[in-house]
């Protein structure tokens, strides 16, 4: 009763109902929360501080940065229905124009960097981790017969390159036109059929269930929304097929933020486990390769086939 009594304090607050309204949507901090929220860091701060100790927001710290993201208790999760079902106000109509635009300045630093490093991509990647072993534990973890493959954020489209010749099919989305005209260049005699398609990670110009094989390989700590980007690649994922996430693990090198528009300093297994499974993928292999100034970790998540004996 107590847990109860919190929450429904917590929630009383208008600004309080709206910041959880927001984090809902993406994980946050508190100066993008203030941006969003036209309010001052200390006031919000004192806000979500109510919320985390009410149990209906969590704070995850990264580098010098904290994200915040909602930590629903089994009673929170009936009244988050409650409130979706009482429709938007103005507030949450405002509030979501607002937030669109903090991730379009996240976007529009991300494709700065992007459109200026468009030819030395390959090359930076290597100064991360050696790019041979990764490729080579993405291959054995895959196998052959890929099917139809997609690879989101494509950059010079090397993982087609690599991966293509096991595929019926490949598809490289990127958002950058820059990206896209060295990939369509590169893999213009690629043995595969292969289209390139230029688009937001949040919104694949592809149907559900439309791939067997979906890479993701160092694209998601880029990405302001992580949570939502793999839930949208988890999307187009059909029954029994993969999605493998390559990125880093957690870390705390904080200049990477500044040097190399990273959003996201690497993740965790629950982070990624956490993610998959929320979007209908179970995580079924891991690896870690350590070596160099970061560790790469590939994360493996397979959607269910349909049983049997529903098919029958």
């Amino acid at each position: 009763m107590t847990a109860a009594v919190d929450i429904f304090r917590a929630l009383a607050d208008p600004t309080r109902l709206r910041i959880v309204a927001l984090l809902r949507r993406m994980e946050l901090s508190v100066g993008e929360l203030a941006q969003v929220l036209g309010q001052s860091q200390p006031r919000v701060s004192r806000h979500v501080k109510i919320l985390v100790d009410a149990g209906v927001a969590a704070r995850r710290r990264e580098g010098s940065w904290v994200f915040l993201t909602p930590a629903p208790s089994p009673i929170a999760v009936p009244l988050f229905a409650l409130i979706d079902a009482g429709g938007e106000d103005h507030w949450a109509v405002a509030d979501a124009a607002r937030l669109n635009a903090v991730r379009a300045d996240r976007a529009t630093a991300a494709e700065r960097y992007f459109a200026g490093h468009a030819e030395q991509w390959d090359a930076i990647r290597s100064l991360h981790v050696a790019d041979s072993a990764v490729e080579a534990h993405m291959r054995d973890l895959l196998g052959s017969g890929l099917g139809r493959l997609v690879d989101i954020g494509t950059g010079t489209g090397r993982m087609i390159e690599l991966l293509g010749v096991s595929a019926t099919h490949a598809t490289g989305i990127d958002r950058s036109p820059e990206m896209l005209r060295l990939a369509r260049a590169k893999l213009a005699d690629a043995p595969t059929p292969v289209d390139f398609r230029q688009a937001d990670v949040a919104e694949l110009p592809l149907a559900d269930a439309s791939a067997d094989t979906v890479v993701m390989h160092q694209v998601l700590h880029y990405i302001p929304a992580p949570e939502a980007a793999l839930r949208e690649a988890a999307r187009i994922v059909a029954p029994g097929g993969r999605l493998l996430i390559v990125d880093f693990a957690s870390h705390d090198r904080e200049e990477l933020r500044t040097q190399d528009a990273h959003a996201r300093l690497g993740f965790s297994d629950a982070q990624i486990g956490g993610w998959l499974g929320a979007s209908g993928l179970s995580l079924t292999d891991t690896h870690e390769l350590t070596g160099g100034e970061l560790t790469v970790k590939l994360w493996l998540g397979t959607r269910p086939a349909v049983a049997k004996a529903l098919a029958a």
